[in-house]
């Protein structure tokens, strides 16, 4: 691996943070406030070409390298302080988008792709259910076949995105008790029959990005917009979660630099007892903790983008990553918070919304205590 960047590397990246200090932090605390979903800040994304990252030129996206992605969203993470608008963009990147590239009908590409890609519309995956979680082969929606369409049942929630999309990767199957033998993904379009969507729940953290419940009853959908082959939901899913394992913390590096870069300027300004903070080995300590994480954190991502180059398995890494990062962004989010002593707890430094934020980091995507499970089995345990 080379770990220089290039002057072309360089230049992007920057111009990824200026873009996000001059477009994405507008009233961010006055939406986290009322929980507040910018779809302006959603289309000046796409505008700049966020959305379109992971999908071909051909269907009006940027066609990126897996490395260029990677620093972009680290880029994006530090720029940008609304760490909800970062997690739905991931949460359609990487859950709508990659299945649609890779498992997707020339049909298909082209009807949505390029809409995600230029924010006309939003997309999303739903596949956690009430009794299903972690436990994905719990899964009870239920699909029947019946002549050239599909019938669906059943009820999905904590879906992000889901009050505002357009199109949701809905998972099905046609052998309940089998968990994914039998089940299949399909594309469901708002305004189908059958499709009712909830009204946004209330949330700790990253709530300037809507959730909420899908609820399919008796949801007619075409054949046409099934989702890969019959059957082929356990790829789908597993495909779309290396993706979003790899990717949907990478934001979190560059909070974690944001906030080591803050409070080094807060060390060294900030006197107590005759002397700056900095002195003392309690404030120092965390800030090297801080420091320790975003490093470490820097290259398991940076790796596992290499190894995506190299159309290498990159599953128990992508494991190692969001089990790493998504519990560093939680514990250098509290030591920020702690290293401003009392302004951190205000509101108005924003440093409290970054650690409710970082909470839901170690449990969407796979908890934390799953991911500790993939890399187990992977060592034999």
């Amino acid at each position: 691996m080379d770990f220089g960047w290039t002057e072309e590397q360089q230049r992007r990246r920057q111009e990824v943070i200026d873009f996000a200090r001059r477009e994405l932090n507008d009233d961010v605390r006055e939406r986290d406030a009322g929980a507040a979903f910018s779809a302006e800040a959603w289309k000046r994304c796409a505008g700049f070409g966020i959305q379109g990252l992971p999908v071909p030129e051909e269907y009006g996206g940027q066609g990126a390298d897996p490395i260029t992605i990677m620093m972009t969203m680290e880029a994006l993470g530090y720029g940008c302080a609304d760490n909800g608008l970062l997690f739905g963009l991931g949460a359609q990147m990487w859950s709508a988008e990659t299945p649609l590239v890779r498992f997707g009908t020339e049909e298909q590409k082209r009807r949505f792709l390029p809409g995600l890609c230029d924010g006309s519309l939003v997309g999303v995956q739903a596949m956690t259910e009430p009794e299903s979680g972690s436990d994905a082969f719990a899964m009870s929606t239920l699909v029947e076949q019946r002549g050239d369409r599909y019938v669906l049942d059943g009820t999905k929630t904590f879906i992000t995105n889901a009050p505002v999309a357009d199109v949701i990767v809905v998972f099905a199957t046609s052998a309940p008790g089998r968990g994914f033998g039998g089940a299949s993904a399909f594309l469901v379009e708002r305004g189908t029959p059958g499709l009712e969507i909830g009204p946004p729940l209330a949330k700790m953290g990253l709530r300037t990005i809507p959730m909420g419940e899908v609820r399919l009853s008796g949801c007619e959908v075409p054949a046409e917009n099934r989702l890969g082959p019959a059957g082929a939901g356990l790829a789908i899913f597993n495909h779309s979660m290396d993706w979003e394992r790899s990717y949907i913390l990478a934001g979190a590096v560059g909070t974690m630099q944001r906030q080591l870069d803050r409070c080094i300027s807060r060390a060294r300004e900030r006197r107590q007892f005759g002397q700056a903070i900095g002195k003392f080995q309690a404030v120092a300590h965390r800030i090297v903790d801080i420091h320790t994480r975003v490093r470490t954190g820097r290259l398991l991502l940076y790796e596992l983008a290499w190894l995506r180059t190299q159309k290498k398995s990159t599953t128990v890494e992508s494991a190692l990553a969001k089990l790493w990062v998504s519990e560093s962004f939680l514990a250098s989010s509290l030591d920020a918070l702690f290293v401003h002593g009392g302004a951190g707890y205000l509101t108005e430094n924003e440093l409290e919304r970054d650690v409710r934020d970082a909470v839901a980091g170690c449990i969407y995507s796979g908890t934390s205590d799953m991911q500790r499970n993939i890399i187990a089995a992977r060592l034999g345990l």
